[in-house]
């Protein structure tokens, strides 16, 4: 079991801001994309880390073994001090982007109604009764702010490409989001929070998670055909792969490790590589 210390704690959230960095940049990079990409860049890590804390401080009360919970639930300043510094720092980026007001203004309302049935008050607690959806819901939220609003901002590059690049993404955090939904799906019960994963049987949430992989293949490799190059379809192919090759582990295995630094880290594994490797 991982035991939890503030350095671990404060890696583990620019880890996942770092992970939604990284998937910008290989959008900008495979799509050609041209704006303010370091200021966008600063708006996404500390809109990462505020969403990130603000949700971790509301799940505080989980009824979980989860050494992670636990941390949190001793914690719980730190997540609201670190959640006060991204939200300043994102709102002062937002300000710098005003004109994108729509588009920005969408991923604000979304990442807040993410985490808005964990709020046990008010029209919040209603939420969680009517959230089927959540996994498509954070999946769709990664999606928009890492691939969709970068192509917004720059608002030239509306192609193919550009859409099958975004169910591509879409569909390969999908995938990985239905596994951490297994994985939660007694507490989210308990909790009377709804998904298509506390819904499903054992044979039904295999079958949507091979469907949402075998779209994510059929995605990707149709960007072939829009002038990607083979080496580039591959390297985005195998994060898919290595999810599906970890979802049967991942179904019996709920180590912290697995969940928070490899299964996370698969989002922006193809990024790596691409980066790193090749160019479209």
């Amino acid at each position: 079991m991982l035991k939890y210390s503030f350095d671990l704690f404060l890696f583990s959230s620019c880890f996942i801001a770092g992970c939604a960095l990284l998937m910008v940049v290989q959008t900008n990079q495979l799509l050609y994309l041209q704006y303010d990409v370091y200021g966008y860049l600063v708006f996404v890590f500390f809109s990462t880390l505020c969403s990130y804390n603000f949700h971790w401080y509301l799940s505080a009360d989980a009824t979980s073994e989860n050494a992670r919970v636990r941390w949190t639930l001793h914690h719980k300043k730190l997540h609201l001090v670190l959640t006060a510094i991204g939200a300043i720092v994102s709102a002062w980026y937002f300000f710098h982007f005003i004109e994108h007001w729509f588009w920005l203004g969408g991923a604000v309302l979304l990442t807040f109604l993410y985490s808005a049935p964990k709020l046990r008050f008010g029209p919040f607690a209603w939420l969680s009764r009517i959230a089927v959806g959540k996994t498509l819901f954070l999946a769709f939220v990664w999606m928009y702010v890492t691939t969709f609003l970068p192509i917004a901002i720059d608002n030239h590059h509306w192609h193919p490409d550009s859409f099958l690049f975004c169910t591509s993404r879409f569909l390969l955090i999908y995938a990985i989001c239905i596994i951490f939904d297994y994985r939660d799906r007694d507490y989210d019960r308990k909790a009377g929070i709804r998904s298509m994963i506390t819904y499903f049987n054992e044979r039904g949430i295999d079958n949507l998670f091979g469907l949402s992989i075998a779209g994510f293949a059929v995605s990707t490799i149709g960007l072939y055909f829009y002038g990607f190059s083979a080496l580039t379809i591959v390297l985005l192919l195998i994060p898919g792969a290595i999810t599906t090759v970890l979802y049967p582990v991942a179904k019996k295995n709920f180590s912290d490790y697995l969940y928070y630094f490899v299964l996370d880290g698969l989002m922006m594994f193809s990024s790596l590589l691409t980066i790193f490797i090749s160019n479209k």
